[in-house]
């Protein structure tokens, strides 16, 4: 049976999308894990990723854009090699 999310539960899951969006784009970015090794910094990469996935194949999400969490996740694989 499919998971039935309510509105707030989409809508608080669309919002984590976002950090992970974000610390994704700032790792690439260099402006987030300053100092941190670079195989640390693509796990962490790789781990936002695959959770973006795994949101990103949910089929409950009405009109809200994927856009970029789309981009994070190619921009992601590409940093991770």
């Amino acid at each position: 049976m499919a998971e039935v999310r309510e509105a707030d539960q989409i809508a608080h899951d669309y919002y984590a999308m976002g950090y992970s969006v974000s610390l994704i784009n700032d790792i690439i970015a260099g402006n987030a894990m300053d100092g941190e090794e670079d195989v640390d910094k693509k796990a962490r990469v790789d781990r936002n990723v695959r959770h973006l996935e795994f949101m990103l194949a949910k089929d409950d999400w009405g009109n809200e854009s994927m856009t970029a969490s789309s981009n994070a996740v190619a921009a992601g694989k590409a940093y991770i090699g």
